[in-house]
């Protein structure tokens, strides 16, 4: 059942659960409407099938409703429940919702045995009954677009309403900035900063207040001194971001009404912009599709697992592993957090978000700074330099400009490089401004210019020649496997060339996801959406023709991570990828698998097939076969979506990426960096920054080619390859076992040097 407020991302779970559920030969029953539905029992309680979840993943909200039940509240509504339940033999119970629904599902679960007993003196039960369905498990999944629960990173929506909020920014910026204007935001949230915050980031707001920092006393002075300060570095239009539960430090609520008045003051032509449920709706991004086939698999395995001993768990993402924590546990730390936050302290219930919290309310606050903080004397300011590498991948801009302005917050200089290191060798080198990239946070593509273009020897001294002339002092290559291949050649040739001898950074930014060190490259997940987007409107038309197939082209190169999480989180047929070396055989079975879905009335079918997933089974190849075999059961259509990948404006998950790599990147940089001429550098200094886990960490590039294939531009070990049995088996394939994910092997980050660890 879905209780409480409704978010994106609860019909994928609900999706994965019935048919993970299924698969491991259980009768799953859909509740309606919430807990109301559980106590009116009836038609509300339906026994569901494996297609009766087909064509749900891309809708918002909850097909299956959510209310608010008073009736639940009550014992006798509970005793109600139970009767429901138990007429139906149902002793199995999966709780999508907020901390709210998943105490009333707890309490139920720990009153059930009397419930019972009481049912069975009323002569409402059967003794045999009452015997049979002795105990009930519970099992949790958030749902919630606040993120505000404990004991998972993310909660299903929650990316969904970042989606929202930054589509309505981006739109938002144009009219102001013909105006002139300022824009006051307000984002939902309840008593939770997280969606305000992470917006802030990712839009370069100028302001934003949030509940767990309520302002000192005169912030609208500062804050007003800090909007004409803008205005006067050339910025056209003012943002600033109201969590609706924002406070001041005497817990008086501070609207966006009042933030309004007290810029209209200062003179500025002030407008609001309440998005409200707008962000609860939409189609759901890839990432809550994702998160939602993988905890809605784990909770079914969680629940059919259950025993009348074991603890009710809450079912959640840490990074990127699925993880089962205790149920209660984790509502208690939530709870706490709001009465901290009630009683007035606020810094505690700061420190009780997670770590990634406080770290990212630092980082925004030093972002939206315009003046400098002199840390450093004159004579100690560093040089950096910034350059793209590689094909065009959303986030570049955003990473760039967060680099300059936490760079210029710390008193350093930063120069950028135009057209990789072909223009650096070439001498196009200019130092960057802080007014030239105001706006490069909502760009996509790439504003410095980019190829694929790896530096040769001939190149060398000219790029040495650069580093001397402009005394730089750290490097910064922002790329996909060309940068990581071209830091390569630098750092072998630091014995032959002095000015290399600096701190070199990489942080890995590409649609393929194909860079050593990292489990995700900035401008994947915008890329995945585009994907997700696609497979939407084809399988429109796929059933709207009636009877058809359509086999999709991805990017890639030879990594099959868009064409596998494309797939799982376009609810594909069948993904087909290098990684996973396949035959004609494999693609007669899963001809035959099409066959029996249309025979069963499913009249659509995706397939997703890597660029490079076969020199021989070709995209048209396999779209003529599957014709071929298909006969008058269903025609093919093949469609390739190109370059169209590399395109669009940053999705909310690249742009914090890049932030959070910038800002690790720096402190790197700052903390390796010297004024002076090095001799010679540890190789240690010449790194990959990305994501293992939930840390960010920095991994030597001497220790990384230990785990290339080179030949294929591929990382050796590559975390999501255990998701292709999870894809095969929602697709209804049985020739895959899928576990759950707390029996899966997790690679060790040993070789890497953690900074931060933190969730998106």
């Amino acid at each position: 059942l879905t209780s409480g407020g409704d978010s994106q991302g609860m019909n994928s779970a609900l999706r994965a659960c019935v048919r993970m559920a299924i698969f491991h030969r259980a009768r799953v029953f859909l509740i309606y409407e919430g807990y109301q539905g559980l106590v009116n029992g009836g038609d509300s309680i339906r026994e569901t099938s494996w297609y009766g979840v087909s064509h749900i993943m891309g809708k918002g909200g909850t097909v299956i409703g959510t209310a608010r039940c008073k009736e639940f509240r009550q014992r006798e509504g509970r005793r109600q429940a139970a009767l429901n339940l138990v007429k139906r033999q149902i002793t199995n119970l999966v709780v999508i919702g907020g901390d709210g629904s998943l105490t009333g599902a707890n309490l139920f679960r720990e009153e059930w045995p009397e419930l019972l007993q009481e049912l069975a003196n009323a002569g409402s039960i059967s003794d045999h009954e009452q015997a049979r369905c002795n105990h009930l498990n519970i099992v949790g999944l958030v749902g919630s677009i606040d993120n505000d629960m404990c004991g998972t990173d993310m909660t299903l929506g929650a990316d969904s309403a970042l989606h929202r909020i930054t589509e309505a920014v981006d739109a938002i910026s144009f009219t102001a900035s013909s105006h002139q204007r300022s824009f006051v935001l307000e984002v939902m949230g309840r008593h939770c900063g997280y969606l305000a915050l992470v917006s802030a980031l990712a839009c370069s707001a100028d302001w934003c207040l949030i509940p767990e920092s309520p302002p000192a006393e005169g912030w609208e002075e500062k804050m007003c001194a800090q909007l004409d300060q803008s205005r006067k570095c050339g910025n056209r239009m003012s943002l600033i971001i109201v969590a609706e539960g924002a406070v001041d430090r005497q817990g008086k609520p501070i609207t966006s009404q009042y933030v309004k008045s007290v810029m209209e003051k200062i003179g500025h032509d002030t407008r609001i912009t309440v998005l409200g449920h707008v962000q609860r709706g939409g189609t759901p991004s890839a990432y809550d599709r994702l998160m939602g086939c993988r905890v809605g698999a784990e909770a079914a395995i969680a629940v059919l697992e259950a025993t009348k001993e074991t603890e009710p768990v809450l079912v959640g993402l840490q990074g990127n592993r699925v993880v089962r924590s205790p149920l209660m546990e984790c509502v208690r730390k939530t709870q706490s957090i709001s009465t901290a936050m009630k009683a007035g302290n606020f810094k505690e219930a700061m420190q009780m978000r997670a770590g990634s919290f406080v770290r990212h309310w630092a980082t925004y606050r030093r972002l939206s700074r315009f003046d400098k903080m002199p840390v450093v004397p004159d004579d100690k300011k560093l040089r950096f330099v910034v350059l793209h590498v590689g094909a065009p991948a959303a986030g570049v801009n955003t990473s760039t400009r967060a680099f300059l302005r936490l760079a210029n917050f710390h008193g350093h200089y930063v120069y950028g490089v135009h057209e990789g290191f072909e223009g650096f060798a070439n001498g196009q080198v200019d130092i960057l401004d802080n007014n030239a990239v105001a706006r490069w946070s909502v760009g996509g593509g790439s504003h410095l210019g980019t190829n694929r273009y790896v530096p040769t020897k001939d190149d060398l001294p000219r790029i040495a020649e650069q580093l001397q002339k402009h005394r730089i002092n750290g490097l910064l290559v922002i790329g996909g496997f060309e940068a990581f291949q071209s830091l390569c050649v630098l750092e072998a040739a630091r014995k032959d060339y002095p000015p290399l001898n600096i701190p070199m950074v990489n942080i890995a930014a590409t649609i393929s996801n194909n860079v050593p060190g990292t489990d995700h490259s900035m401008g994947c997940d915008t890329a995945l959406n585009i994907i997700v987007e696609a497979t939407d409107r084809l399988k429109q038309s796929a059933v709207a023709s009636r009877k058809r197939v359509f086999v999709i082209e991805t990017m890639g190169g030879h990594c099959g991570f868009l064409a596998t999480m494309g797939g799982l989180a376009g609810g594909a047929d069948a993904a087909y990828i290098f990684e996973e070396p396949f035959t004609i055989a494999h693609l007669q079975n899963d001809v035959r698998h099409l066959i029996n879905k249309f025979e069963q009335g499913v009249w659509r079918g995706i397939i997703l097939r890597n660029e490079k997933c076969s020199p021989h089974y070709t995209t048209d190849f396999i779209a003529n076969l599957y014709s071929a075999e298909g006969g008058s059961l269903f025609t093919t259509r093949s469609n390739v979506l190109g370059h169209m990948q590399q395109g669009g404006l940053p999705s909310p998950y690249d742009r914090h990426l890049g932030v959070r790599f910038a800002k690790c990147s720096l402190d790197f940089l700052m903390e390796h960096g010297t004024i002076g001429p090095q001799e010679q550098c540890r190789a240690e200094t010449v790194c990959t920054v990305g994501m293992r886990g939930r840390s960010t960490v920095f991994t030597p590039i001497t220790k990384l080619k230990e785990h290339t294939d080179f030949k294929h531009r591929l990382p050796k070990d590559q975390w999501w390859m255990p998701l292709r049995s999870l894809q095969r088996v929602l697709a209804k394939h049985r020739d895959h076992h899928f576990g759950s994910d707390q029996k899966e092997l997790w690679r060790s980050s040993s070789d890497s040097s953690s900074c931060e660890p933190c969730s998106i």
